[in-house]
């Protein structure tokens, strides 16, 4: 073997590894091939909640999916992963199951998730089986509230750490390698001046160190540009709020609709953070919060004036100094007290100032140097300036649920940014989301889809379909 052949190889051997590189972290991330109970869960989110019930027992615009995998268990595993894929399909090849489901179901097409692989369809399957069965849950020893598993998403740094080390250790042995072999080479030839590069050399050579630049200027590069486009967008961002707003007690809880509070979804652009005279619909009504008692809902009381204990709204609110707002709401605060625990003590005294002080932080206005409203809350969901998003025509027109862009708001007590938001998954969203023709005005006008799909020459129209991907629909 000649040392040209044996860089070729040791070459060969490199770029394996750095190939292999993807592949090994997949396998080292999916622990041998065990289900990911909460990435299931996000999965059915994105994909399944707009059709199919999240308890999994009930029938919404498709079947409850409970005992799904009970269901298909006479026919291949492959099938149930091809019907969840491409149901269409499945019908015109005369499957016995699928046919069976359409003949129950139809007109109602289900979506085509071509883009799902295997180990998440098991992972999604694995939520609804632990849905359904209970066993999402478990009981907490010392309470005895139900408490949602969540499974540990694998970490792969380790793995990439180890790999990048194993390259690296590689690259010296090559360099090694080939001076050794320059130096064989020069001695053949009778080169007097011939002599082993020492590994200091190697490492401090110039090709090595503008290698090394050149791979740091492009992850540097790369770094700040996928930061970039993710300002203001942060996946998980729970910014604190000046009033303690829980979604759990209001929409899961206590089931009051999305569409209630932020009414503007559903004819406009904006969503609209609802005004505190929404809050003033229950709560006139509803004045001692199961969780915090007086502290949070008398935030709302001071930022509009309302006065519990007489039920009226004070008049001149605004001429009033902070002296006489501090008198109003520190006795109601203290009326609450006595009617729980008879009298006030030095607890009661501690809480009085406590929640008095909460009040001032929450509401104090910067221009008027004192407490009035409105009450500052903090946005959570930001798109560019340059991007156009419209509420209404995603919800109104295109039917979709809350919870498929902002998550299962109805079970957080802190509310977040569940989805990316990024220009990547607004696409992938339109490449695979059916338009909702049956039934809806606004479509009516895409007169040669309907008579295709009444003809039969189309199963399916989706966002891209009907322009869903021009630069124009999304940016000014």
């Amino acid at each position: 073997m000649t040392y040209k052949q044996l860089i070729s190889r040791v070459l060969f051997l490199l770029a394996m590894a750095v190939f292999a590189l993807p592949a090994m972290a997949q396998e080292g991330g999916d622990g041998g091939g065990a289900v990911n109970i909460d990435e299931g869960k996000t999965l059915f989110r994105n994909y399944c909640a707009t059709c199919h019930n999240k308890n999994m027992k009930d029938d919404l615009t498709g079947p409850a999916l409970g005992g799904v995998e009970e269901r298909w268990a006479d026919y291949p595993q492959e099938d149930l992963y091809k019907w969840i894929r491409q149901s269409q399909a499945m019908i015109n090849e005369g499957h016995p199951r699928a046919v069976e489901l359409w003949e129950e179901w139809k007109p109602t097409v289900m979506n085509n998730f071509l883009n799902l692989s295997d180990s998440e369809i098991d992972n999604i399957l694995a939520y609804i089986d632990a849905v359904y069965t209970g066993a999402d849950k478990k009981k907490d020893v010392a309470g005895g509230e139900a408490v949602a598993v969540v499974e540990e998403k694998p970490n792969n740094t380790p793995l990439f750490i180890a790999l990048a080390v194993i390259l690296g250790i590689l690259a010296i042995v090559l360099a090694r390698i080939v001076s050794n072999l320059n130096y064989m080479l020069q001695v053949r030839e009778g080169n007097s001046d011939a002599r082993r590069t020492s590994l200091v050399e190697i490492l401090t050579s110039k090709g090595l160190i503008a290698f090394v630049i050149f791979a740091l200027v492009v992850l540097g590069g790369y770094t700040t540009v996928n930061n970039a486009i993710m300002l203001g967008r942060q996946q998980g961002y729970a910014p604190e709020q000046p009033i303690k707003f829980s979604h759990q007690t209001h929409a899961g809880i206590q089931k009051i609709d999305c569409q209630y509070c932020h009414d503007g979804a559903r004819r406009s652009k904006h969503s609209v953070i609802p005004a505190a005279n929404t809050c003033m619909n229950c709560h006139r009504a509803i004045k001692v919060g199961s969780k915090y008692g007086t502290a949070e809902l008398t935030k709302i009381y001071a930022s509009i004036g309302y006065d519990p204990s007489s039920d009226t709204y004070l008049d001149n609110y605004e001429e009033m100094n902070q002296d006489d707002i501090e008198k109003v709401y520190k006795k109601w605060i203290a009326d609450t007290y006595v009617k729980e625990n008879g009298s006030i003590d030095s607890k009661g005294e501690e809480l009085i100032e406590e929640q008095w002080e909460g009040i001032v932080s929450s509401l104090t206005n910067p221009t008027k140097k004192k407490i009035q409203g409105p009450i500052e809350w903090v946005r959570i969901h930001n798109l560019p300036d340059h991007v156009y998003f419209n509420h209404a025509q995603h919800v109104t027109v295109g039917q979709l649920e809350c919870q498929t862009c902002h998550g299962p708001m109805e079970e957080w007590e802190v509310a977040k940014q569940h989805s990316p938001l990024s220009m990547g998954w607004c696409i992938n969203c339109h490449r695979q989301t059916e338009v909702q023709f049956d039934d809806n005005e606004y479509y009516k006008s895409y007169t040669r889809y309907h008579e295709e799909i009444a003809n039969g020459e189309r199963d399916k129209v989706t966002v891209e379909d009907i322009g869903g991907l021009e630069c124009q629909k999304c940016h000014y």
